[in-house]
């Protein structure tokens, strides 16, 4: 059932009647069309785009609406407080995907796969921390079902934020964004970040990683950026290294020293110092993939791009 706001859902709920309640904000999501307060000079540009006005105010226009957004869940919080739920309730403030710049959303970098995640539960999680595991999307199912007091059944892979389990890496995968390659082609990565290293294999280097530099079907040319002052910069001017940085094609493999290059811009896979650290992280990806039945584990496979698109097609 859609409810309009929150304070309707909570008014036609039975008086203690447990629930739960899916907010999903537009906000932050291109175009952005917050009016920003942000000193454009305190502004960190990440190492992959040039430190140009145009970038300063795209970041600019993205903290505003992460401003936005945290005002409107501040205010769902108040309505818990003056229902006296709040502390009865857990509250998770997440997202469903990285950053919407250039080499940040549809990526596997940081930037695209690096999610915010907050919670609140003073039964079960203490308050003022800060942690710095590794956490996917895929762990929420059993934290709901713990909290709910409701056995995790077996088969479930991800793992109750309660539990004392922590990752030492998380495994990365991409497919098919948006249907911007023509043929309906993806772009298939595979890889995994731990806490010293980010390696990516590029299953098909030769493919635009970016999307085709024409429009073939949706978003426009390299529609897996979304348009933003930041990539119509970088298509106006195409500056150097920054342009081949976000658009350009990509070797097989990435491996990146996060710890003294967090902006991920120097490849270290061709790197022989280096070259047993991507031969192991390269080996536990592989087996990572033939464990979970990838297709890919197996040899070339087209399944993806045989996929029915469902999306809008682009006018022209």
């Amino acid at each position: 059932v859609v409810f309009p706001t929150f304070e309707k859902f909570l008014a036609a709920r039975g008086a203690g009647q447990p629930f739960c309640y899916w907010l999903g904000s537009h906000d932050p999501h291109v175009p952005w069309d917050r009016e920003s307060t942000v000193d454009r000079a305190k502004i960190r540009v990440p190492a992959h785009l040039p430190d140009h006005p145009s970038v300063r105010e795209d970041i600019a226009g993205y903290y505003a609406e992460v401003e936005k957004f945290d005002a409107e869940c501040g205010a769902l919080l108040d309505l818990l407080r003056n229902a006296g739920e709040l502390d009865n309730t857990l509250v998770i403030m997440t997202s469903d995907n990285g950053w919407q710049v250039p080499r940040g959303l549809a990526g596997c970098y940081d930037l695209g796969v690096r999610i915010p995640m907050a919670a609140r539960y003073p039964a079960r999680l203490g308050g003022g921390v800060r942690r710095d595991d590794f956490v996917s999307l895929l762990d929420l199912a059993p934290t709901f079902l713990e909290a709910a007091g409701i056995e995790v059944p077996r088969g479930v892979t991800g793992k109750s934020l309660f539990g004392k389990a922590r990752r030492s890496s998380m495994f990365l995968e991409r497919e098919r964004h948006a249907n911007v390659r023509r043929g309906d082609l993806s772009y298939p990565v595979r890889g995994i970040r731990t806490r010293e290293y980010l390696y990516l294999w590029n299953i098909e280097p030769d493919r635009w990683p970016a999307g085709d530099p024409e429009l073939y079907w949706a978003v426009g040319p390299y529609g897996d950026v979304d348009n933003s002052l930041s990539k119509q910069l970088l298509l106006r001017e195409k500056p150097a290294p920054y342009f081949d940085l976000v658009f350009g094609k990509r070797p097989s493999e990435e491996l990146y020293d996060v710890r003294k290059d967090p902006n991920q811009v120097r490849n270290l896979a061709g790197d022989a110092a280096f070259a047993s650290v991507k031969r192991e992280l390269r080996s536990r990806v592989v087996r990572w993939m033939k464990e979970t039945g990838d297709p890919r584990a197996v040899g070339p496979s087209d399944f993806w791009d045989k996929v029915v698109y469902t999306g809008p097609k682009a006018r022209r």
